[in-house]
């Protein structure tokens, strides 16, 4: 039986949704360029930097990130062959992957799932620039102006390599330029990883492919300097120049809109790619990169953090080196450290978000085309964790790709949930035999499709990460928006509750299901869904009265809150209960936190909320599940431990995370990825580390409910001595601006983005602010 819509409703929802959407790559009108160089000088810019090349065979682990939301890449290696393993966002095998296998799950391979995948292997090769040969190597990620530079000295003449990909001219380019009389001859080599065919055309090389699934695609490259460029085979070449800009494009037909099959009928991917490439080569690379620095800087610029100050000593180490000395038994703070990585992940949200596909499990950097889980949307903690920085460090502007994305998705996931949840080979089927709504499964892909078990409260805690940005924002606009995706969540479990007796009063629980991703897979009622729904139809009736919608509606869900079952502390074990049970029924170390998702990042579980015995048990559960895990798992730790007041724990597992990986189980890459160990002899870079963790430090500086902001909740004594942050977001309307000394207040500036009241506490002290839109306010922590 199906309450929800019919197909030709879905379809039509789809062309509503979808109606402006436009290709993710097209063309552009041409970006304004700045009058004045906006560089942040480099002693003043916040760097990683290494005195050696990346290895070649590890540059998942040693190569610098690029990216523009759309293009990434990673660069290194010899200074000679500099690498670029260029990504697409869009570039994804598979395709929509709507029927279910003999034991009710959904395909998860490269071809039917699909997969992404690199778009081009791109090599800058210079003869007699080998490593051996260069003196003053050094190669820097400047997180302030957005660039991966590289500079060395040969034959008396230095050499500066300054590598970006930019937002403004939708290309990636590098700029080779010298100083002291000397001449650059070598080649860029555009390569793909498809079985392409490389073509060459005066001064540009480019190929084209279309990949199984019908998806086309395309890159180019090309070269412009002052003496002879000129394109052969796969190359093209460039002779006695005294300065260089290379320049990459490519792209594919991928366009978020079900009603198009997610494609642009009218694109083509290799005129487009060559143009962008033509285009861009036409400008001086100085301009170009000072367009990109400007274009970064706007959003790069509206957060600040300083933890403290660090030893000369400390600053005066290269990175490796710096993470290395902080890991070692007894060694002193480096707050300058722990502050970049903050920032890194930053500079990881400004690359890998715009206004495409948002990121995904390694957001836009690859090394070859056999990611793990395919790089997907993992709907239990990836895609959610990869945007809980966003608002918090002033990147508000990010989180609409991860909105987008649930919206062009909603017609195929509203559609496959009414085709296939009932099928009786779904063991989490409704036993109602009714279905409304949408939901998915715990992968998701860019083309409606869903791999591995069907993930029942995926739609709810999707819809509790979109309706958080409402709450920093209060932009009505967005909240109407979403609101096709909250109606159909609650929709879903509408037709889903089941009725049960607990106490002698009837509540309404869910039907079975699996607490991601252990214990019984038929379980009833369990904590993660039951919180998931809690949250889900406040959301929802709030935002029907706030947009004046669907009353009745939002009375019915409203009742049903009401009567859900909300969960207890076990007598037996004195935790939180992960099922309806006194009993654990899963591993009691798990990395995942699913029954604590209303400490963090809900908020129902909280120090205020007057329920002693079941704060008491949700820590007990937390200390249960223990401090070492996978990166996201302690990013996570960390930020329930922060929510809960503890500044030792919380900054014990950030420290944790900031271990340097040499082929340990976890821990930080030379080039700051987050990386973990799957086997023996292999090891993954999974992103949402690298984006939890910094959530955590804000946590631990300010914590935020619509209503209320508390400044210095969890702050370590590692930090205590002296610092500030400036536009850290707060849920309610409001960014905080924060200085202090000896580990108390010194001075608060709250603004308002939107919010009209909200309570401040600062130590015992707490004061109620009233502002309009755009007012501000400072208060003095004397």
């Amino acid at each position: 039986m199906s309450n929800g819509p019919s197909r030709r409703v879905v379809l039509g929802l789809g062309t509503a949704l979808a109606l402006n959407a436009l290709p993710a790559f097209t063309a552009h009108a041409a970006p304004r360029r700045p009058a004045s160089s906006p560089l942040v000088p480099a002693d003043r810019a916040t760097t990683l930097w290494y005195p050696e090349p990346a290895d070649e065979d590890l540059l998942i682990e040693q190569g610098l990130p690029l990216g523009n939301g759309r293009l990434g890449a990673l660069v290194g290696a010899d200074p000679a062959r500099e690498l670029f393993h260029v990504t697409d966002a869009t570039l994804w095998t598979g395709g929509a992957n709507t029927t279910l296998d003999q034991d009710g799950q959904f395909p998860y391979g490269r071809d039917d799932f699909g997969s992404f995948t690199l778009l081009a292997r791109v090599m800058l090769y210079l003869p007699g620039h080998e490593r051996s040969a260069v003196t003053g190597y050094r190669r820097t990620l400047d997180l302030s102006n957005g660039l991966v530079t590289t500079t060395y000295t040969k034959g008396g003449v230095r050499y500066v390599r300054e590598m970006f990909a930019s937002a403004p001219d939708d290309t990636i380019v590098v700029r080779l330029s010298q100083s002291g009389g000397g001449f650059l001859t070598g080649a860029v080599i555009l390569s793909g990883t498809h079985g392409e065919t490389t073509a060459a055309d005066r001064d540009l090389a480019s190929f084209s492919g279309t990949l199984g699934n019908e998806l086309r695609y395309a890159a180019a490259v090309t070269a412009a300097g002052d003496g002879t460029v000129a394109a052969t085979g796969t190359r093209v070449t460039f002779t006695d120049c005294t300065e260089v800009t290379l320049v990459i494009s490519g792209g594919t037909d991928y366009a978020p809109d079900h009603a198009t099959g997610y494609r642009a009928p009218d694109a083509d991917p290799l005129a487009l790619a060559r143009s962008k490439a033509a285009a861009a080569a036409a400008i001086p690379g100085s301009r170009l990169r000072d367009t990109h620095v400007a274009d970064y800087r706007a959003r790069y610029d509206r957060f600040t953090l300083d933890l403290g100050r660090s030893s000369g000593r400390q600053r005066g180490r290269d990175t490796w080196t710096r993470l290395k000395a902080r890991a070692a038994d007894g060694a002193a703070p480096d707050p300058e450290l722990e502050a970049s990585y903050v920032q890194f992940g930053r500079y990881l949200t400004i690359c890998g978000s715009r206004d495409g596909l948002p990121m995904g499990l390694q957001g836009l950097w690859l090394e070859g085309n056999t990611p793990d889980w395919m790089g997907d949307y993992h709907t239990d903690i990836n895609i959610q964790m990869n945007y809980w920085l966003a608002d918090r460090a002033g990147l508000g502007e990010t989180f609409p790709a991860f909105a987008d994305y649930c919206l062009a998705q909603l017609p195929a996931w509203s559609d496959v949930t009414q085709k296939r949840f009932q099928d009786s080979r779904n063991r989490y089927r409704n036993t109602s035999g009714k279905v409304a709504g949408w939901t998915v499964a715990f992968s998701t892909n860019p083309y409606g499709g869903l791999g591995w078990w069907w993930h029942p409260a995926g739609n709810a805690w999707l819809c509790a990460s979109l309706h958080e940005h409402y709450e920093y924002t209060q932009d009505r606009a967005y909240l109407s928006r979403i609101m096709p995706l909250l109606k159909g969540a609650c929709e879903f479990w509408q037709a889903r509750l089941i009725t049960t007796t607990v106490d002698g009063r009837e509540v309404l629980i869910d039907d079975h299901d699996w607490s991601p991703e252990h214990g019984p897979q038929d379980a009833r009622g369990i904590t993660y869904t039951q919180e998931l729904l809690w949250t889900l139809f406040g959301h929802y009736t709030n935002a029907c009265r706030t947009l004046g919608v669907d009353a009745e509606h939002a009375r019915i869900i409203g009742e049903l809150r009401e009567r859900l079952y909300l969960p207890r502390v076990s007598p037996a074990s004195g935790r939180l209960e992960e099922w309806m049970s006194a009993d654990d029924l899963g591993e009691t170390t798990h990395r995942h936190l699913s029954p604590l998702i209303n400490l963090f990042p809900g908020d129902r579980i909280r120090p205020d909320a007057g329920d002693p015995e079941l704060l008491k048990g949700a820590e007990e559960l937390l200390v249960s599940r223990g401090m070492e895990s996978y990166g996201w798992a302690c990013a996570w730790r960390a930020a329930c431990w922060a929510r809960l007041g503890n500044a030792d724990k919380a900054y014990r597992l950030v420290l944790t995370n900031l271990r340097p990986w040499s082929g340990g189980d976890t821990g930080t890459a030379m080039n700051f990825f987050d990386m973990y160990r799957v086997s023996d002899t292999r090891a993954i870079f999974q992103i949402d580390a690298n984006l939890g963790t910094p959530t955590a430090v804000l946590e631990m500086l300010v914590r935020s409910r619509p209503g209320r902001i508390e400044l210095l909740p969890a702050l370590p004594d590692a930090w205590a001595a002296a610092g500030s942050v400036t536009g850290a977001g707060a849920r309610g309307g409001f960014t905080v601006d924060l200085a202090w000394e000896r580990g108390r207040v010194r001075q608060a500036t709250i603004r308002s983005v939107g919010g009209r009241r909200t309570v401040v506490q600062m130590g015992g002290r707490a004061r109620t602010v009233e502002l309009e839109p755009g007012e501000a306010v400072t208060l003095s922590g004397r």
